[in-house]
Parts: structure tokens; C-alpha cells; sequence
């Protein structure tokens, strides 16, 4: 009898504020330890919080785009807890009335079919700073840099089936986020990271007891940690164990997980309102002038590419997977004049040479009017597609103007019949027999003494042309 997967995810957006949730200190990554948090961030004694309004209208931002329920009055709670890297002893949070309420996110499957996941809410909160064990050998370090970082933490319905569903929801908040700008999603400066909640039932049984896997923080390790708890747990209950409710930690190198704690429930917290913060009232005129703020969102760009510039499911889901490739693409058609075939280029060459660098493409050094006007030419038949290629590496590293490289590099496409004449009666002296192959109706070898013309030509002959006047020298002949 099969087992059925049940996975909720919590994922932690850290918001793009210049300054902390509760306190003006900064939040720039990679500082020295300590050297960002205030005396608020300590909890000192007689320091007080005081909100951030800009995470506010973030996290109304994000719960705008997800269609949920936005609380008109939120409050803040006490989450009480001992670890070493918290200082006050409990972190600010949201329990009853979070700032966003049940919302949705549609994803797509891997057979293309729709399927939409529930939130359940998104709540602010300040993040905890960090433990540091790497450079200590008996003890163990505290930076409180990270302390009092605005989050918001987004809570899934238990509507995910497998790992996969569960990366593609993930993916799409990822994306989202960016698209509002609220968050730069870097994973590995664990701006956006995640806990999955992992359990099995027999189908249509009730749900079974879950296990946390903790602050996974890339898609890869995420997907295979939850493919590993799955199979643990189907081996533990069908061994004629019970899963036992925990957070367990994710080891990527051993490909296991191993129990951290035990799973908290709210009580475990003692969560009481925060005495020292105020109720948040958020008017409706306020949610009203936030929502004509919101960008295009990913769904809406992905068919609008489709629609307006003919691309295909694929190219226009790869062209929006985030607002920075939208918008090179979108700059690069409009100097282009030809969408389709900067599309190419996109997904094909650019992509390549992106990821063979490691180089985001907001840092491309081939920026969207340069590969536009590269297009441009391929289209107008100043040089052809394969030389395009040689001219796209040239440009990789040189920013001389694309018409100024074509020239200094001798690159232009011949087009001039008379320059091109000799390149084909050669060819057609060389090679008698593929000359009376396509006498004989054999229309396929054209193909070939194309490429012999290209090629004495060091591929700066027009294909078109090439084609064209091989079938009328050979036709002058026969006759």
C-alpha cells in the first residue's frame, strides 16, 4: 500500500530595510561581528522598541500579490525562548491577528497543469543573531549582527505532495519577493531560507506526525532533504516504529537528518503580547496607495511575453524567472526590433556565458542595448549568426561600440555578388559530383556546398545570397 506525502513550508524573507525592525541599526552583510547591534538589539535595560514602517508596508506589499486578507489591526507578541544567540530571551513576533492573512500561490507541475497552495499567513518578526562554531575549537562564538533583522515568515497550508511541488512553490515566492523588491533573496547570506514540515499518511487517512527540517537554505538541499525524511519515515512506521515530532538538522555531506529538539508547540512559548509596542492600525487608504505601488507580477509578465511577443511557455517562464531578466529582455527586443530572436540569444548564448562566469545578469558585461543592436545586425544581414558568436565573445570583453567591433574585426557580412562569385564557381569546379546530385533533384546537398562557400569565405559570405546564386550558377551551366 503507498504512502502520501504532506509538506508545509515556513520560509524566513528577510525585508530589504536599511535598518532593523525595532532599532536604527544597520543590516549591511558581512560587517565585523557585533559592530551592528545597538543597545535595543542587546535588550539593555530601559531601551524600547520602535517599529519599522517600512517593514510594514513590505510585508502588505508581499500580502497584496499573494490575494490574501490584510489585517486592518495587528499586534506583537512576546515568543519566549532560551538560546544563546537571543539576547532578550524572546523574540518580537506575531501570533494572534499577523499583519497577513490567508492568501494563495498558484505553481505549475512538472506536467504543466496548474495547482494552486494555500497560506496560511505571513507574520513579521525579528530574526535571532547567529552561533559561530567554525573558529572557536572548545567554545562557541555570538554575532548579534543578525539580531532584530526584519522577517517575515511565510506559512504554507500543508498542501504539498512531494519535493518537487515543494521547490515549485518555494521557487515562486523566491521569484516573487524580488519582483516586489522586498527581498534580495540571496540564500547564501540566508536572506531567504526555509523550514519544511514533513510528514506521511496512508491517501485520505488523517494527517500523520510531523518532523521540522531546519533553515535549509538552498533549493537543491531543500529538495533533498525532504526526499530523505520521506523515506525515514516510511521506514521507521513500516519497521513498526512511531514518528516521534522534532526539528531535526539536514547534513548535506552525510545525506541524512538527525534530531535537533523536539517539536514546539505555541503553548511551549509562552507568547504573550509584547507591552511595549503599541496595536498597528493599517487604514484602508494605506493598503489602497501600497497596491498601486505593486510591480507586474511574474504570472502576469510570463502571459503578456507570450502574448505581445509570441514566446513560448519555456522562453517566456526562463525571460521572467526574475524582474532583472524581464527587464533586459524587454530593453534588448524593444533596440533589437526583433523579440523572438532576442529571445535566442537570451536563453541560449547570454545564459551560457552567465552561468560559465557565475555572473548574475544585472552585472552582464554585455548590457541589453548592446545584445539588441548584435541582433539588430543579425537581422539585417550585416553579419550572420555564426559570426554573431564570435562578435558576442568579443563583446564579452570589449565595450567598444557592436558596429565598431564589426568593423575593427573585419566581421561584416558580404553580400556584393561579385564578391561572392568566385567562392562559388570554386566550389562548384571542386565538388562535380554534389553539383550533379542536385541536377539529379536531390535538393539536400545544397545544404553542403553552402557550408564549402561559407567556409572559403571564412563564413563572411551571406548564406542567403550563397544559396541563391549556386542554384543560378549551376542552372547557367546546365543549360
Amino acid at each position: 500500500m503507498t504512502w502520501e506525502t504532506v509538506i508545509g513550508l515556513e520560509i524566513h524573507v528577510q525585508l530589504a530595510t536599511k535598518s532593523k525592525l525595532f532599532s536604527g541599526a544597520a543590516i549591511g552583510f558581512g560587517a565585523p561581528p557585533n559592530s551592528q547591534a545597538c543597545a535595543i538589539d542587546l535588550a539593555l535595560p530601559g531601551v524600547l522598541p520602535v517599529l519599522n514602517a517600512a517593514a510594514v508596508s513590505m510585508a502588505i506589499k508581499f500580502g497584496l500579490a499573494v490575494g490574501a486578507q490584510i489585517a486592518r489591526e495587528t499586534i506583537f507578541a512576546r515568543k519566549n525562548y532560551f538560546y544563546p544567540d537571543l539576547p532578550k530571551g524572546y523574540q518580537i513576533s506575531q501570533l494572534e491577528a499577523p499583519i497577513v492573512g490567508p492568501g494563495h500561490i498558484d505553481i505549475e507541475l512538472a506536467n504543466g497543469a496548474q495547482k494552486r497552495i494555500g497560506i496560511t499567513r505571513a507574520h513579521l518578526e525579528e530574526d535571532a543573531g547567529k552561533s559561530l562554531h567554525e573558529e572557536f575549537e572548545q567554545y562557541t562564538g555570538i554575532d548579534l549582527n543578525r539580531a532584530g533583522t526584519a522577517l517575515i515568515e511565510v506559512v504554507s497550508e500543508p498542501d504539498m505532495r512531494s519535493a518537487s511541488e515543494a521547490i515549485a512553490y518555494l521557487r515562486k515566492i523566491h521569484s516573487l519577493v524580488r519582483y516586489l523588491q522586498i527581498c534580495d533573496g540571496n540564500m547564501q547570506e540566508g536572506s531567504f531560507r526555509c523550514d519544511a514540515n514533513v510528514s506521511i499518511r496512508r491517501p485520505g487517512a488523517e494527517l500523520g506526525t510531523r518532523t521540522e527540517l531546519k533553515n535549509l537554505n538552498s533549493f537543491r538541499f531543500i529538495e533533498r532533504a525532504i526526499n530523505f525524511e520521506v523515506e525515514r519515515q516510511i521506514d521507521v512506521i513500516e519497521s513498526g516504529g512511531s514518528v516521534i515530532q522534532q526539528t531535526r538538522l539536514y547534513d548535506p555531506d552525510k545525506h541524512e537528518t538527525r534530531p535537533m529538539r523536539s517539536k514546539e508547540e505555541a503553548h511551549d512559548y509562552r507568547y504573550f503580547p509584547d507591552p511595549d509596542l503599541l496595536p498597528v492600525l493599517v487604514t484602508q487608504a494605506s493598503i489602497e496607495a501600497l497596491r498601486t505601488e505593486l510591480p507586474e507580477l511574474p504570472d502576469a509578465k510570463r502571459e503578456r511575453f507570450k502574448q505581445a511577443y509570441e514566446l513560448s511557455q519555456d522562453d517566456a517562464h526562463q525571460l521572467t524567472s526574475s524582474r532583472a531578466h524581464a527587464d533586459y529582455f524587454e530593453l534588448a527586443a524593444s533596440t533589437s526590433g526583433h523579440p523572438k530572436l532576442t529571445a535566442n540569444w537570451m536563453t541560449g548564448e547570454l545564459a551560457a556565458a552567465l552561468n560559465r562566469s557565475n555572473t548574475d545578469i544585472v552585472d552582464a558585461p554585455v548590457q541589453a542595448q548592446r545584445l539588441g543592436l548584435m541582433v539588430a545586425r543579425i537581422a539585417d544581414d550585416t553579419i550572420s549568426g555564426k559570426i554573431a558568436k564570435q562578435l558576442f565573445e568579443i563583446m564579452w570583453s570589449d565595450e567598444r561600440p557592436v558596429d565598431a567591433l564589426i568593423d575593427a574585426q573585419g566581421l561584416r557580412q558580404v553580400s556584393d555578388s561579385s564578391a561572392i562569385v568566385g567562392f562559388v564557381d570554386a566550389v562548384i569546379a571542386a565538388h562535380p559530383a554534389q553539383v550533379q546530385q542536385l541536377r539529379d533533384g536531390n535538393t539536400k546537398v545544397i545544404g553542403f556546398l553552402v557550408g564549402q562557400v561559407m567556409k572559403s569565405s571564412g563564413g563572411k559570405a551571406n548564406p542567403k545570397h550563397v544559396n541563391q546564386m549556386l542554384r543560378t550558377r549551376i542552372e547557367e551551366q546546365t543549360s
